[in-house]
């Protein structure tokens, strides 16, 4: 298992002066640091509008910048909105491809849909975010390896242009896609794009589940949106490490866990998301043909109950103030965050390595834990690569 960064640039409040230049320099701090250490690739997300949860609204921008800080470390977009208000697919291809040539060949690029809040904001049509998200994926690859480019649907007419600069690899960067779902994860297999979730509010059990979802419907990928088949899964959770687990706690990891899932769940509206996305569930469980891989996934996840993660999200949606020691103690019950000393974080780093995960995307810098101890975290991580790989 690879071990990666994941990074929001979160900014919460209190806001000293100059607080928004702080972070950026802080994140360019952290990676610069993850290059020397071995990391295998700094991942960063694309939000907008998302207040004191990201400030990584430009990572184009972000990742250019750290290509000219670093030597090893890959870069990877995690991920790239892609409906074409957001960013059109052309603008996709060119980018990823500059920033291919200016790290020397370094870059990972992820689509995705994104979510209510953002396609309000750029004034986006949820019905249309699926349809352009494929396209996306079916475009952009094409124009990394084809001389001359057209295509002509209904969002998009491009007659026979040449898209430049074509990427440094070749045929042409690993493609990925985020997923927070089950039918998110079979997607991603049958376009034969790795696949991006997270581990956060997911027991080790569930995510197993879901890499085996995923695993069955990459081997079903006989024509990838891509030139190859990405078969790779990556699993973004909280990672916080530091001497003894007693000062991992006192560097403040229960509040930024705490702090990290009310905070998510405000800006990505879950309530009205959760009502969505178990439509389109009840959707695959009861079509004709099963549902697919999903549809099957579902049937058999319906026989247990709610967890004790599910039942706490239910209270913060319906606004209940959990306290935030109950949240940590709840999501650490089930093993969903890597928080202590070495000894602690090494055995729950392998767990995830035997699920067979191929790619974990360590998330050091959240909430209002100090930039020292995130520093001090991401060292102690990194003594630990050689014992993962």
């Amino acid at each position: 298992m690879q071990i990666d960064l994941f990074n929001e640039i979160q900014n919460p409040r209190p806001w000293p002066e100059g607080h928004e230049q702080l972070r950026f320099g802080q994140a360019i701090e952290q990676a610069v640091l993850a290059d020397e250490l071995g990391y295998g690739c700094w991942w960063q997300v694309e939000h907008h509008g998302a207040g004191e949860f990201s400030l990584s609204s430009a990572p184009e921008l972000m990742l250019a910048a750290l290509s000219q800080r670093t030597s090893r470390i890959r870069l990877g977009h995690s991920a790239v909105l892609a409906p074409g208000r957001f960013n059109h697919p052309i603008r996709v291809a060119e980018r990823a491809a500059t920033l291919d040539h200016l790290s020397g060949g370094r870059v990972e690029l992820g689509l995705t849909r994104s979510t209510l809040p953002e396609w309000r904001l750029f004034g986006i049509e949820p019905d249309d975010a699926r349809a352009q998200t494929q396209e996306a994926f079916e475009m952009v690859p094409r124009m990394w390896t084809s001389e001359r480019f057209s295509y002509e649907s209904d969002a998009y007419r491009v007659d026979d242009v040449a898209i430049a600069p074509k990427p440094l690899q070749r045929p042409h960067p690993p493609l990925w896609q985020a997923a927070a779902s089950a039918s998110s994860f079979e997607e991603a297999g049958r376009r034969g794009v790795g696949v991006l979730g997270t581990t956060m509010w997911e027991s080790l059990e569930r995510a197993g589940r879901l890499i085996g979802l995923y695993r069955a419907a990459a081997a079903q990928c006989t024509d990838p949106v891509g030139a190859f088949v990405n078969n790779q899964v990556g699993f973004f959770t909280f990672v916080h490490c530091a001497d003894t687990d007693e000062e991992a706690m006192r560097n403040g990891a229960a509040a930024a866990a705490a702090w990290y899932t009310v905070t998510a769940l405000t800006f990505f509206e879950a309530a009205t998301e959760f009502v969505r996305l178990n439509a389109r569930q009840q959707e695959l469980v009861a079509a004709p043909d099963g549902g697919g891989l999903t549809g099957e996934f579902l049937r058999g996840e319906a026989q247990n109950g709610p967890t004790d993660a599910n039942l706490l999200i239910a209270r913060i949606l319906q606004g209940e103030s959990v306290p935030d020691d109950e949240i940590f103690e709840v999501l650490s019950a089930q093993d969903s965050l890597i928080v202590g000393s070495p000894d602690t974080c090494r055995k729950k780093l392998r767990a995830y390595a035997d699920l067979g995960i191929d790619r974990l995307m360590c998330l050091q810098q959240i909430g209002g834990i100090p930039h020292d101890k995130v520093l001090k975290s991401i060292r102690l991580i990194g003594e630990l690569i050689p014992d993962l790989a």
